[in-house]
């Protein structure tokens, strides 16, 4: 299973109005195992991601962002990505917010897989986001 982690700066790009969950373009970017993200990364720009040849798109559905009494919660549908030829390797993906221009392509969380992905033409990998407690919560 993957790990979660934040990105530092979500907490503070929420409280400035940064983020539109429910209705901004939220993407994954991809990086090799070389190139970890790390907390302090704010920025799409901050990441080095691997080539998107070959492979589908990297876009989340949106399930639902609501509140219930008062705790609002981010539920994305899991992502299946299919390559249509051979993809580079990964380990990270990294959700950001592919909306706003001020910062452009805010970082949000990533997951670490805990060793390399690497897929051939006609795999899949999915992206098991937790339809129960969400992708996020924030009380």
């Amino acid at each position: 299973m993957a790990t979660y982690n934040k990105h530092e700066i979500f907490s503070e790009n929420v409280m400035e109005g940064v983020h539109d969950m429910g209705a901004d373009a939220l993407t994954i970017a991809l990086t090799p195992a070389a190139n970890a993200p790390i907390a302090t990364n704010s920025i799409l720009a901050n990441l080095t991601q691997i080539a998107y040849t070959n492979l589908s798109a990297r876009v989340p559905t949106i399930s639902t962002s609501a509140h219930t009494t008062g705790t609002y919660k981010l539920v994305l549908a899991d992502l299946v990505l299919t390559a249509s030829g051979a993809v580079q390797t990964f380990r990270y993906a990294d959700l950001y917010n592919d909306t706003p221009t001020s910062p452009v392509d805010p970082l949000i969380s990533w997951w670490d897989y805990a060793s390399d992905v690497t897929l051939a033409n006609g795999e899949t990998f999915s992206l098991d986001f937790d339809a129960s407690q969400g992708v996020l919560q924030m009380a």
